[in-house]
């Protein structure tokens, strides 16, 4: 009799009294493997790392590179006909008025405001002067318009074809209620943000900063995150990738002491993660949501431990996906909005970006003002090292190739670490935010590059004097 009652007084993990979508008795085995499988995978894809060909990479990184590979350079007429395209469109939505459906794809692709369609034209004329090498230096040059063009979109291309196909493993099968119901009582406490936005951080951790900004797009969109927290997660949780933080640190000549370039980036991100949510700009935006209601409860039940909801969540979640075909259907759909909506973006942006950068004093006057906090915080040659931080924000590469020159390894240490922690670059994540529903304009993103960067400098700076 007594284990009767021990056993009636166990919580039921498929319980319709507290959820009706819950599957129940047989539903239940088929969801937990679905929830399993295809979790695995998506953690297979994004999170976990390995060593492949000489570097620490994921699985998505390596289909990355083999279809990059395949497409060698043709890969550059993919991009032209994307860029091109996208303009054209837009220009026949915005003047011709096509009567195309409520719904229709063409439409969501191609009906934009004046800004993106003054936009898509800039990148279409970047692209083709860059191509033909025709126009200003500002914008052909190899170092503006040739970085875009021959370095950062040929990767762009099929990292979004397979980030975009795949991302539904990791983010709508489950993974991200288990993990989320587990780490909420932890994200909620030091962040102000829902314990799902744990994915969001491992997956730009091990992955890209790119991917972890897509997956809070995404998030922000079906409202499991208000406009607050989306916004504190874009900006503080998209660090880079551990393979890109290493070819920084080999780039800037630290790589012989990289484990404790790669601990104090970590550290630096912890300490401006608690920080950047309680201030402003962010601690400002408002708790509203995309559709107008939060659609994410992370409250558990009092008759379940935290472990029994988090795998309940889990399988509910993973039980009321569509078949496979709608789920495919829906990426695609998203990839083309991705292709013809960002790639654009990024050729303006980022061109303008590396022009003012190469071509004009604009990033040495706004770094005047840093020079006497390098000073004060004692860095050697820092009137080199200000300008490479600044140009930080057009794209994360820059400090690293303009640090490499200083003579002082504490001030290129210092230099690399903070252009890692900075996160926001025009080039692609700050292009990626504008083109986002998140709310953020460029001013708010350059002043929380300033606050993110006095941040870092303190806690890297700091460990810096203790190792050199």
């Amino acid at each position: 009799m007594t284990d009767y009652i021990n056993k009636a007084q166990q919580p039921i993990l498929g319980n319709e009294l507290v959820d009706p979508k819950t599957p129940q008795a047989e539903q239940w085995r088929p969801a937990l493997w679905k929830f399993l499988l295809f979790s695995a995978l998506g953690i297979a894809l994004f999170i976990i790392p390995f060593q492949w060909d000489g570097k620490v990479t994921i699985l998505l990184g390596v289909l990355t590179d083999t279809l990059q590979a395949l497409l060698g350079s043709s890969v550059t007429y993919v991009v032209l006909g994307v860029v091109t395209t996208s303009f054209l469109g837009a220009l026949v939505a915005k003047f011709v008025r096509p009567a195309w459906h409520q719904d229709s794809l063409l439409r969501k692709l191609f009906e934009v405001n004046w800004f993106w369609l003054t936009t898509r034209f800039l990148g279409a004329l970047f692209i083709w002067m860059i191509f033909l090498q025709v126009g200003p230096e500002f914008i052909i040059n190899r170092n503006t318009g040739g970085v875009i063009f021959e370095d950062l979109v040929p990767i762009l291309i099929p990292l979004f074809f397979f980030a975009i196909l795949t991302l539904p493993f990791l983010t709508d099968f489950g993974l991200m209620e288990f993990l989320g119901t587990l780490s909420s009582k932890i994200f909620v406490k030091l962040f102000r943000l829902p314990g799902r936005s744990a994915v969001d951080a491992m997956s730009s951790w091990f992955g890209a900063a790119s991917i972890g900004l897509l997956v809070t797009m995404k998030e922000y969109d079906k409202s499991y995150y208000s406009l607050r927290e989306a916004a504190i997660i874009a900006t503080t949780f998209s660090v880079t990738s551990i393979a890109f933080t290493y070819v920084v640190a080999k780039t800037i000549g630290v790589d012989n002491n990289f484990v404790f370039f790669y601990l104090t980036i970590a550290l630096t991100g912890f300490i401006a993660a608690i920080i950047m949510p309680r201030i402003p700009p962010l601690s400002r935006k408002p708790d509203t949501y995309h559709s107008g209601k939060s659609m994410l409860d992370e409250e558990i039940p009092h008759e379940y431990t935290t472990y029994q909801w988090a795998l309940n969540r889990a399988v509910t979640r993973a039980h009321s996906m569509p078949k496979m075909a709608s789920v495919f259907k829906n990426s695609v759909v998203n990839l083309f909005e991705i292709y013809f909506g960002l790639i654009p973006v990024v050729f303006t942006i980022g061109t303008i970006g590396l022009g003012l950068a190469e071509y004009t004093p604009v990033f040495d006057w706004l770094a005047a003002p840093l020079v006497p906090v390098l000073e004060l915080l004692q860095i050697p040659e820092a009137a080199k090292a200000a300008p490479a931080m600044i140009m930080g924000f057009a794209d994360m590469y820059l400090p690293a190739l303009v640090g490499k020159s200083i003579e002082s390894e504490m001030t290129r240490f210092i230099v690399g670490a903070a252009s890692i922690t900075q996160i926001i670059y025009m080039s692609e994540v700050g292009a990626l935010i504008l083109k986002s529903n998140i709310k953020l304009n460029i001013l708010e993103l350059f002043l929380i590059f300033i606050i993110r960067t006095l941040i870092s400098l303190v806690v890297i700076t700091s460990v810096a004097h203790l190792l050199y």
